[in-house]
């Protein structure tokens, strides 16, 4: 009998007949038995029902990964009912052996979390408040988003990225505003018809964080910290990390550098960049097309760290709350991050588990995540009350690396494997 099945078996038996039966490993506090709290707080993986080995399985398998060159650095967080029973942080911030070690505050570029993160959490608070409608045409929100095939695009096509857009271009090349970009956006003819079918476009959410400026009055940035970083304390996130203040019309993220920053130390470095930027990318947006307008955007920009992510998603599986402060309502958490098509994985801004995702084998269907570009990853549970929170810089010093991807997957199914009182079914014999 394997280290699960007796622990299960154990739990089964204890209370029943057969109370002269010992369970095999010592059983954690029950869950239902476990003392409320109001923030994240640390535990060893025994009180919330995880094997007690699963941080040395992490730390082997980050350790691995890294070894065999996944990224130069990584920081790791595991939680399950509040608690936080796994922080770990690997590596450096950059490939020399004198950078900075990174830390749980080491600040990531989050690339395409920032959709899921930013501007996905933006439009459920203004669905909230009802002022945003899914079913609505984009070109209801954004009048200049005229074009006759765009004409059935709805803010719902954007979020599943199912608008007929093709995945993205450098638009960065001809354009610095975000009215060229909605300009060229509507010039483009459709891939396929709106709904027909899925392609994950950084353009769906590009347009979607202009709507949801253009309905809100403000900048995102400001937006997101008034609504979100600041009521839930998560002081590492937000974007532009080294501007001293927000950037003119027109300006490129570049202009945010400042080499002398006391931050920098703390920001983990990304590609060196050949194309644009003509050299190491650090401290400011990775996406060259959200760093043409301002490094403010719905699909890339936003730079956080493991532990803000932590208490991010912490909220999220509270229901839209933490510690005390309201951001979304539950039922709006529940219906966005559901699969929204049989032909997709999409959910509403954010990923579910299909085949051979980041997810790895054995997250629950209920689950949803999203992943970044830069090789940052979050994975939420919410059956089994678990996340997963994983950041690298990959990309350092080529994006022509790819073995973040069986890192992600690696430390997944290390958690699910982990966990004692819930059962390991996999996804290929599940139906996608």
């Amino acid at each position: 009998m394997n280290q699960r099945a007796a622990f299960v078996a154990g739990l089964l038996l204890v209370g029943g007949c057969a109370t002269n039966v010992v369970p095999a490993l010592p059983a954690p506090v029950p869950v239902l038995r476990l003392p409320a709290t109001s923030a994240l707080i640390a535990a060893p993986p025994g009180e919330v029902g995880f094997a007690a080995s699963l941080n040395a399985t992490l730390d082997s398998i980050m350790a691995q990964g890294l070894a065999e060159g996944a990224a130069p650095g990584a920081a790791l967080v595991v939680g399950r009912y509040g608690r936080i029973v796994h922080m770990g942080s690997y590596g450096r911030i950059n490939v020399p052996p004198e950078s900075s070690a990174i830390t749980d505050s080491t600040l990531f570029d989050l690339a395409s979390l920032t959709k899921a993160v930013g501007g996905t959490t933006v439009a459920m608070i203004l669905e909230d408040e009802g002022l945003l409608d899914l079913d609505r045409p984009v070109r209801y929100y954004l009048p200049e988003f005229n074009a006759p095939d765009k004409a059935g695009i709805t803010v719902r096509h954007l979020l599943t990225h199912s608008a007929g857009f093709i995945a993205g271009s450098s638009l960065w090349e001809n354009f610095s505003t975000r009215e060229e970009f909605v300009r060229a956006i509507n010039a483009r003819p459709l891939a396929y018809a709106p709904g027909m079918e899925m392609t994950y476009s950084d353009w769906s959410l590009i347009l979607g964080g202009i709507l949801l400026e253009r309905i809100s009055g403000q900048p995102l940035d400001l937006l997101l910290n008034e609504r979100v970083w600041e009521p839930l304390g998560m002081r590492d996130t937000g974007y532009n990390p080294l501007a001293f203040g927000p950037l003119a019309p027109g300006e490129p993220c570049t202009e945010a550098f400042r080499p002398d920053h006391p931050l920098l130390a703390r920001i983990a470095a990304t590609e060196v960049d050949s194309a644009y930027r003509q050299g190491l990318v650090h401290g400011t947006v990775h996406d060259a097309n959200a760093c043409a307008v301002g490094g403010v955007s719905g699909h890339a920009g936003l730079f956080s760290s493991a532990r803000d992510l932590a208490v991010f998603a912490q909220m999220l599986l509270n229901g839209g709350s933490y510690n005390g402060v309201r951001i979304i309502d539950p039922n709006t958490i529940a219906r966005w991050t559901a699969r929204q098509s049989p032909r997709s994985s999409r959910a509403l801004g954010w990923d579910t588990p299909s085949g051979n995702s980041s997810a790895g084998h054995y997250f629950s269907p209920r689950s949803f995540g999203h992943t970044g570009f830069t090789g940052t990853s979050l994975w939420v549970d919410p059956e089994r009350g678990v996340f997963v929170v994983l950041l690298t810089n990959r990309v350092n010093p080529t994006s022509l690396n790819t073995r973040h991807e069986r890192l992600r997957r690696d430390v997944a199914d290390a958690v699910q494997e982990a966990l004692l009182d819930a059962p390991l079914i996999e996804w290929r014999s599940r139906t996608d």
